[in-house]
């Protein structure tokens, strides 16, 4: 897939960016870890954290299957559904920043005090880029995805609820997700209950 460079925010030099997948609100002891556990390796790594679409994203699919909305409405309605997200992660995660645009993760990098994470509300950007189809088919890691590529992230970390690793790989992202991460950027899927291995990937090493 092609994207637009013009003002994706390259220059910040993220090195990770964080999917926290809506559904770990099912299970609030994990999700208040992994918010607790990226606060911490962002004191020193540049992390950019990506919401999930959760039971705000449900939500639209509820209404969906009642009354049928178009492709286009239900798209931009669950791409709105992760900026709640977003507003819910800034406000829990340790020093956690919300940000609309791509030029504001470079400013919260350069903060007087470090570590600070920029914690992404995507809708005004993707509606600005429009970079994916719209289809129930991209869900928020599609989204996670074009934005690494979009700021040159090396890595992309998706945290997934509690026993997600009990699941086949091939279930654990989106049907487009592969046709939207950029070669260069690495992807691991690590299950919320797998605290350990959050933590390495987060710090962009390898669990044992």
């Amino acid at each position: 897939m092609e994207m637009d460079s013009r003002d994706t925010g390259r220059t910040a030099n993220v090195e990770t960016v964080v999917k926290i997948g809506g559904g770990l609100l099912a299970y609030p002891g994990h999700f208040d870890a992994v918010v607790s556990a990226i606060g911490a390796a962002a004191r020193e790594h540049r992390l950019l954290v990506v919401p999930g679409g959760g039971p705000f994203a449900d939500a639209v699919r509820e209404v969906d299957r009642r009354l049928r909305l178009s492709d286009d409405a239900a798209h931009w309605m669950a791409v709105l559904a992760t900026d709640q997200y977003a507003h819910l992660v800034a406000a829990r995660l340790p020093r956690g920043v919300l940000i609309t645009e791509p030029r504001e993760i470079a400013a919260v990098f350069s903060a007087d005090a470090g570590g600070q994470v920029p914690v992404l509300a995507p809708y005004r950007w993707l509606r600005e880029a429009d970079p994916l189809p719209r289809t129930w088919m991209v869900t928020s890691d599609s989204i996670a995805a074009w934005v690494a590529g979009a700021v040159g992230a090396r890595r992309i970390v998706l945290v997934k609820p509690p026993g997600a690793a009990n699941r086949g790989g091939g279930d654990l992202v989106d049907a487009y997700f592969s046709r939207t991460l950029p070669a260069h950027v690495t992807s691991v899927i690590v299950p919320a209950d797998h605290l350990d291995a959050l933590q390495s990937a987060l710090r962009g090493s390898r669990s044992g």
